[in-house]
């Protein structure tokens, strides 16, 4: 089930759930995205994950009906999701679509990175995550998050406003 912990968490990471969402998210629907949460499973890195995503996927359907709350728009269904299967679930913004080339879809495009060519992509990350001195506890997705966000950052791609729903 998701938090007022949660909420916090995302509201650091320049997103804002409005009253209402907050209501919905913590009290109204509580036990709806619990079931989903429960549904999607325990978390797991999304290079182990070898079935496509889809929209059938649970983690696909948790951040729909994540959407369907007030002022919760996909970047921050994507940091809530990201908050609770943290290995799993890629952090997806503007800034990171916008340079990975997935702003249409996200989640299956990612996945297929990670696992292409042998998982080479996920082993760079985990090498760049250790060269760079982070916890060996930080996932591989967190880490492209990380430097799809800065690279797109200091590019000059701007992101959507964090009110509107973002």
């Amino acid at each position: 089930m998701f938090t007022a912990d949660d909420l916090v968490a995302v509201t650091l990471l320049s997103v804002r759930v409005s009253g209402e969402g907050a209501r919905m998210l913590l009290a109204e629907r509580r036990e709806e995205f619990g079931a989903l949460l429960t549904a999607v499973g325990p978390d797991r890195d999304l290079v182990d994950e070898e079935d496509e995503m889809t929209p059938a996927s649970p983690v696909w359907q948790l951040e729909q009906a994540l959407r369907t709350v007030p002022s919760v728009g996909r970047t921050t269904a994507s940091k809530l999701i990201a908050r609770k299967r943290p290995r799993l679930y890629p952090i997806y913004d503007a800034v990171v679509g916008n340079v990975l080339g997935t702003e249409r879809a996200y989640l299956e495009p990612t996945r297929r990175a990670l696992r292409a060519e042998g998982r080479r992509l996920h082993a760079r990350l985990l090498s760049l995550r250790d060269a760079a001195g982070l916890d060996g506890t930080v996932p591989a997705v967190r880490v492209l998050d990380m430097i799809a966000w800065m690279h797109g950052k200091n590019s000059g791609v701007r992101r959507a406003d964090p009110v509107a729903g973002g």
